[in-house]
């Protein structure tokens, strides 16, 4: 990588003495696409500017929540008023019905939401609240998708077709109570259903995994997954912490047809800041206490600054123009690399989501089992050139790139240009 910023440098060296890898969350360090990361001063609709004043178009965009840009005004002018009416109460406040209103407007016929922090921490609830419905203990979760860093998503697939678990990360103990499954095949959704249904509390899955690559799923899995979950009366979660709001003022869950029991959000719903949510009917939520005997709780949970800019995210989305302005610039990115006759790369798109995979012979995968070395190789061999032209992505070939609603046709033509 050419250009390292000096002020990127300096930064890293010190945070490295500090900090664990010099970062607070791993694929920040660059690891996998090597250099220095670069460190961002502030961020203006399309564009970042890094601590020496370059400018990029920024196509990771926080990791997905700046679905409206960076420092959309509306945003910034919720944030700010609530700041100004103080940062944390630890107590209710008008903000939580406010946007809880919008968030089931947006998932009926689900009629509860619990407001937590992150994805991680909706997706421990959702599964907590599911062993507590049903007073079973196994979990079924799918290899490649992603669902945070609680003890029992960490965990990957054994050698056999279903298996139990295996500890992903060091200090990890609970991955027997965890099968894994592949994505996408029938066959084994069927065995680990005959063999295990009885004793599953719940199946969890990225309806549209989006964090191992963008791998798109056939309707017909996810509509068999929810009947026999239905039939054994495991709960079905869909975690929509990515794909919630990114197609629609509504979850994936609509685009495909499928009706999960529990939904857990984050990203967009907080606007920026940090929230997370737990979505489904009565019967399953209300088990949370202060009603029931499952507990969940947390000091920053509602945060009335981080619901605010949630309240204000959401309620310029229900309008439908970002979404027009979406679907357009998705037009635009397939009309321009339909242009490219002699690209390296294969586009991967599913609405403001996009997977540039770089292996142009074979089927795009559906499993990240089968992502091809030379396409994560090609990723990582151009990433450099990428942010000298100025264009930031997520630093791994395994992320998505996002668009916003800040984004011009023009950013988008040029980016695939770059890429």
């Amino acid at each position: 990588m050419t250009g390292s910023p000096g002020a990127s440098e300096r930064l890293f060296s010190r945070a490295r003495a500090l900090m664990p890898g010099g970062v607070s969350s791993p694929v920040r360090a660059f690891g996998s696409v090597g250099g220095t990361p670069r460190y961002m001063a502030r961020g203006e609709g399309a564009y970042l500017f890094d601590e020496d004043g370059r400018k990029y178009t920024d196509f990771c965009m926080a990791w997905g929540p700046n679905i409206l840009g960076h420092a959309f005004p509306a945003v910034i002018e919720a944030v700010t008023k609530a700041a100004q009416d103080g940062l944390a109460f630890g107590t209710c406040h008008r903000n939580e019905p406010a946007l809880a209103e919008l968030v089931l407007e947006a998932f009926a016929p689900a009629d509860r939401v619990r407001f937590v922090v992150s994805g991680t921490e909706a997706v421990m609830t959702a599964i907590r609240l599911a062993r507590a419905h049903t007073s079973r203990k196994l979990l079924l979760k799918f290899s490649g998708c992603y669902h945070g860093h609680a003890d029992s998503m960490l965990v990957k697939a054994g050698s056999g077709i279903v298996t139990l678990g295996l500890a992903e990360s060091e200090g990890v103990t609970v991955a027997a109570d965890t099968l894994v499954a592949p994505l996408g095949d029938l066959e084994a959704l069927e065995l680990v259903f005959k063999e295990h249904g009885s004793k599953l509390a719940a199946a969890l899955i990225e309806p549209l995994p989006a964090n191992n690559g963008l791998l798109i799923q056939e309707p017909r899995f996810l509509k068999r997954l929810r009947e026999l979950t239905a039939e054994h009366g495991t709960v079905l979660i869909f975690d929509e912490v990515i794909n919630g709001f990114r197609f629609g003022f509504h979850g994936y869950a609509k685009v495909v047809g499928v009706q999960p029991d529990l939904t857990t959000l984050g990203k967009i719903i907080g606007g920026g800041l940090p929230v997370g949510a737990v979505v489904g009917g009565a019967a399953i939520l209300d088990r949370l206490a202060p009603l029931g005997k499952t507990y969940q709780a947390g000091t920053m949970a509602g945060n009335p600054v981080a619901l605010a800019a949630g309240i204000a995210t959401l309620t310029e989305l229900r309008t439908g123009a970002p979404y027009r302005h979406l679907e357009a610039l998705g037009a635009v990115m397939d009309s321009a690399v339909d242009s490219k006759k002699d690209r390296a790369f294969r586009m991967v798109r599913v609405g403001s989501l996009f997977w540039p995979y770089y292996a142009l012979t074979g089927p795009i995968p559906t499993q990240a089992e089968k992502i091809a070395p030379e396409a994560v190789a090609g990723f990582k061999s151009r990433y450099g050139q990428w942010l000298d032209a100025g264009f930031y992505l997520p630093p791994s070939a395994y992320e998505v790139g996002f668009l916003s609603a800040a984004h011009s046709p023009n950013d988008v033509e040029r980016l695939v240009a770059a890429l």
